[in-house]
């Protein structure tokens, strides 16, 4: 029993070593999260934006709904600042403070320990991220323009950072983010929201809260400016604050005094050297920014880690795409999706269709299906405004899939009509060579192939292949009805013959022989010196003639043709039995026969 206990001690010290072994390696990423990443970076030139890989794979680590907090503003607006007082973070440990470290801010940042909060019964990761400010030295206005659209449509919160108060140029600004809730908002209550842009806050530092309230400066921003005069650039000022009014519910304005008077040495002071009022309008912000927070939607849905990654890059994507951004870019880009599965939605009603089928049919199913792709466009694109792109396209991928359609089914139809017609051309051809030549036969089979035709072979190719369905029918008809009476009256002749071996040697019917040689006579003399092959046909006595024919030849109960051969074997035995050994006193009796008795059978007396 000693080694089992000697085993049992070993595997219970390295189950211990394992577990310590594995919370090591949790505290040690933990401990690797608890600081600021990079998800975007910006080129060389300053002007577009690249994902940055370790920020990423951050985020990708994230399974619950992401709900994203951005802080934009000028430059050295304290933006970071701000964002470690929201976390409650030291400048040496949480987000860089300019002022303080020799780096700053490029791109966007973020906290790769996200904050989790309870949202409406679900666990929420809120992730907090830094952008670089505008305005700074050496960067184009298109870079600035890229951090703020990428921010604006990133984020659940916006937290617009401004010191002291507000100026057109971050009015005007603001026009992006109109221009995003109004595409990607813009949608009748009660249906999925396809994207929903950010909330708003305007939070706006200042040493002073004398005078007018945040939200009294706010408003007063917003109005419309007077132009009497009817100035070009003032209209397009005023059309700004009209459309800023579609974010009057989803935006909020709030103060946040000065922390110390010493800015440069924020980041060496610790709460009980602060501002007591500001520290109260911090926790005042932090609850109110709380409340704003909801999970991320996309196509009426929440994203984790891995799907906000795939969305930021789509993001991106748009944003790089042209010098500018627009919200027609991203609508662009956005639709690219929806456009596939609009696409996807018409092949599969286009299949329904059955190839190959009339261009009439195949046209009702393109209208259909076209619809029912425009129906789901309609219901799930992005964009109220700059879809009319999308929609174009979606018009032009679906005239290109309906033009290969049209194609395929031109080719399935010219196969499925050359099949039957070649079927039908060799049923005309076996007709030609029957042994037993039936006019009735022939139409029969003519009608039959016609029909068969007529039925199976559909779409565009039917029209050409009647026209040459006709031809050929008319001319094996022709050529038919030329052979048919050479064929009977070459048969008529053998049947006069047989008729005169069958009364003269098998039942020795003289009157049938007699019969059997005027046809004979008849057909190979009269005719051939008054009636032509061509006169032949529409004699009326010939009529009687092939009426008589057909109604022996061919029946639909039975085919002469076909059992000819049989039917002649059994009659020859049935002949040739009773002639040689049926009951020939009793027929003879009944019959005229050549010689009416025989010597042998004479009651006359013989005489020497």
């Amino acid at each position: 029993m000693g080694w089992r206990a000697r085993a049992t001690a070993m595997l219970a010290v390295a189950a211990v070593l394992w577990l310590l072994a594995a919370a090591a390696t949790g505290d040690a990423d933990a401990g690797e999260l608890e600081r600021a990443f990079p998800i975007v970076e910006p080129d060389y030139g300053h002007t577009k934006l690249r994902l940055a890989k370790e920020g990423l794979e951050a985020i990708q680590r994230i399974k619950t709904p992401i709900a994203a907090v951005s802080v934009i503003g000028p430059y050295r607006s304290g933006k970071s600042f701000l964002l470690n007082q929201l976390l409650t973070l030291s400048c040496d440990k949480g987000f860089g403070v300019g002022h303080m470290r020799d780096t700053k801010t490029k791109g966007i940042w973020v906290w790769g320990t996200p904050i989790e909060l309870d949202i409406d019964g679900s666990v929420v990761s809120v992730l907090y991220l830094d952008t670089e400010g505008f305005e700074s030295v050496g960067k184009s206005n298109v870079y600035d323009d890229r951090i703020f659209a990428l921010a604006t449509v990133l984020s659940s919160v916006l937290i617009y950072n401004l010191p002291e108060t507000i100026r057109e140029a971050d009015i005007s600004r603001l026009s992006f983010a109109v221009e995003i809730a109004e595409e990607f908002y813009g949608r009748v209550k009660g249906q999925d929201v396809a994207f929903e842009p950010a909330k708003l806050l305007w939070l706006i530092q200042r040493d002073f809260l004398q005078g007018k309230s945040v939200q009294q400066m706010v408003d007063e921003a917003l109005q419309r400016v007077p132009n009497n005069n009817g100035d070009k650039y003032i209209d397009e000022i005023n059309q700004i604050r009209d459309s800023l009014a579609v974010m009057g519910d989803n935006s909020t304005a709030f103060s946040l005094p000065q922390p110390h008077l010493q800015r440069t040495q924020l980041c060496d002071l610790e709460d009980k050297e602060l501002d007591p009022l500001y520290l109260k309008r911090r926790e005042q912000l932090k609850q109110i920014v709380s409340s704003m927070i909801k999970p991320k939607i996309v196509q009426g849905r929440t994203l984790n880690g891995t799907e906000f990654v795939t969305f930021l890059g789509q993001i991106l994507e748009a944003l790089n795409k042209g010098e500018i951004p627009s919200t027609g870019s991203l609508v662009e880009v956005f639709n690219k999706a929806i456009l596939e599965r609009c696409l996807k939605v018409y092949n599969e009603m286009m299949g329904r269709a059955g190839l190959p089928v009339s261009v009439d049919k195949l046209q009702q199913f393109h209208d259909l299906a076209k619809d029912e792709a425009r129906r789901l466009f309609d219901k799930q694109h992005f964009g109220k405004h700059h879809a009319a792109q999308s929609i174009f396209k979606l018009d032009e991928e679906i005239k290109k899939v309906f033009r290969s359609f049209g194609q395929a089914n031109e080719y399935q139809s010219s196969k499925l009509c050359e099949a039957r017609f070649s079927e039908c051309e060799d049923k005309m051809e076996q007709l030609q060579v029957l042994k037993l030549p039936s006019m009735a036969k022939f139409d029969a089979g003519f009608i039959l192939c016609n029909q068969s035709f007529e039925m199976d072979c559909v779409g565009p190719a039917k029209e050409s292949y009647q026209r040459r369905m006709s031809k050929m029918l008319a001319r094996s008809r022709a050529l038919f009805i030329k052979e048919y009476n050479n064929k009977l009256f070459n048969w008529l002749v053998i049947v006069s013959l047989v008729m005169v071996v069958m009364g003269r040697f098998v039942v020795k019917f003289f009157l049938l022989e007699i019969a059997a040689w005027v046809m004979f006579a008849f057909l190979e003399t009269y005719t051939r010196l008054f009636w032509s092959s061509e006169s032949l046909y529409y004699n009326p006595v010939w009529h009687i003639v092939v009426s008589t024919w057909e109604t022996i030849v061919y029946s639909p109960i039975l085919d002469l043709d076909r059992w000819a051969i049989p039917i002649v074997a059994v009659l020859s035995f049935l002949a040739i039995y009773w002639r040689c050994l049926g009951g020939r006193k009793g027929i003879a009796r009944s019959l005229l026969p050549l010689y009416s008795g025989s010597y042998r059978s004479s009651n006359r007396p013989r005489t020497d």
